[in-house]
């Protein structure tokens, strides 16, 4: 089974000239606490909910004029939509991730991956409790 066949297409993103509370509302809005960041339908980075405490609101930058380009994170782990769902799920389990953003072969963004997705639409269970219980484990137990 192909990732495309299980992934989650339509992504939200926001540009990178956004505001913080722009991506705020986004994430409010959407329910979610990722957001991908993109150009172009071109993916340049990621910013969480995690990222605007941290990075933003502990350092007392305003939300309403900085930008998310700011506190993004520009190095994001990625599969390609062409990819088999199996190595997905072995670069969620390494990089201990719940969501894996999806590009295309022009590495625009397509899609994003999740543990639900790997559980519901492959109907591996194996897989999918395999990946949960390698993205939940605490990084102290990977060594």
């Amino acid at each position: 089974m192909l990732v495309f066949e299980v992934m989650t297409p339509d992504v939200i993103s926001v540009a990178p000239e956004a505001t913080l509370m722009e991506a705020a509302r986004a994430m409010k809005d959407l329910d979610v606490g990722p957001l991908p960041i993109c150009v172009d339908g071109r993916l340049l980075g990621m910013i969480t909910d995690r990222d605007i405490t941290i990075r933003a609101t502990a350092e007392g930058l305003d939300p309403r004029t900085t930008e998310v380009r700011q506190v993004m994170t520009p190095e994001v782990v990625f599969c390609r939509e062409g990819d088999v769902v199996r190595k997905a799920a072995l670069q969620m389990q390494d990089a201990q991730l719940r969501r894996l953003l999806v590009v295309n072969p022009d590495g625009r963004l397509v899609g994003i991956v999740s543990l639900g997705d790997l559980a519901i639409q492959t109907r591996d269970d194996e897989l999918a409790g395999q990946t949960l219980e390698k993205v939940s484990e605490p990084p102290y137990a990977r060594d």
